[in-house]
């Protein structure tokens, strides 16, 4: 599955109303530790089908951010049933992506 692109028109369709737990990735362009991660989180969406992998850029996406409470990037948060349920700052090696999902 590819990686989808959030804005806040589609958070609340394609997060909050998803069928299948989403992983998301709060990330900016400028950020080096994003850098580390979007590979991950990019194999990670082509490799698993039983759960949605996004990303949302917080210079686009202020609003989003802020409403998460994310101070630094990158965050990572876990959705299910349209709830927050988890969240980690800073690079995780892919293994501690997929365990969030668990």
């Amino acid at each position: 599955m590819a990686v989808v692109t959030i804005t806040k028109d589609n958070f609340k369709q394609e997060v909050l109303e998803s069928s299948v737990p989403v992983l998301v990735d709060f990330w900016a362009a400028w950020c080096g530790p994003c850098k580390m991660v979007g590979p991950i989180i990019d194999e990670i969406a082509a490799e698993n089908s039983d759960f949605k992998v996004a990303k949302i850029n917080v210079d686009d996406q202020p609003e989003l951010a802020g409403q998460f409470g994310v101070m630094s990037i990158p965050t990572i948060c876990v959705f299910k049933d349209g709830q927050l349920v988890k969240k980690e700052v800073g690079v995780r090696p892919k293994e501690a992506l997929l365990a969030m999902m668990k």
